[in-house]
């Protein structure tokens, strides 16, 4: 009984997955008139995820995605969008030997361990976490083109 609710239950959880993680290809299966419309240089420059001045809203789309945010300002001569994407990376905090214990199916904390060696098995590694965002590019549109790109470089 408990196998036959498995399978199913796998499937979904592989859907679902699946379903949050888009790429470009995707994309641009889901939209292909607005990628036939662009040549074939910013074509290739879509698949590569790089975007530039004068790009409209769904090329930027097809090669970045949906952004973390948006916002707006409107004047009596203009529109400006502005698209932020962000990073997200997560630490983890506080613990030297964090990890499964050899004979233990539980996560074991231990600040020193024995000869003051890293515990074993740190993969999966839980506790204390925070996750920080920082924003790494900033799209700016001024009446539905690309007129200012802000991207972090590490």
């Amino acid at each position: 009984m408990k196998s036959r609710l498995l399978i199913p239950l796998a499937v979904l959880g592989l859907l679902l997955f699946s379903a949050g993680c888009q790429s470009v290809d995707t994309r641009i299966k889901e939209n292909p008139a607005a990628f036939a419309k662009v040549d074939k240089e910013t074509q290739e420059k879509i698949k590569q995820g790089i975007i530039g001045i004068g790009y409209t809203e769904e090329m930027v789309y097809l090669a970045l995605g949906q952004p973390d945010q948006k916002r707006e300002s409107v004047t009596a001569s203009s529109r400006t969008l502005i698209w932020v994407y962000n990073s997200y990376t997560t630490h983890y905090d506080g613990m030297y030997g964090m990890g499964y214990g050899y004979y233990s199916r539980y996560p074991s904390y231990y600040p020193y361990s024995y000869y003051h060696r890293p515990y074993a098995y740190y993969y999966p590694a839980f506790g204390p976490s925070y996750t920080e965002k920082e924003e790494r590019i900033r799209v700016t549109f001024n009446n539905g083109k690309v007129t200012a790109i802000d991207q972090v470089h590490d």
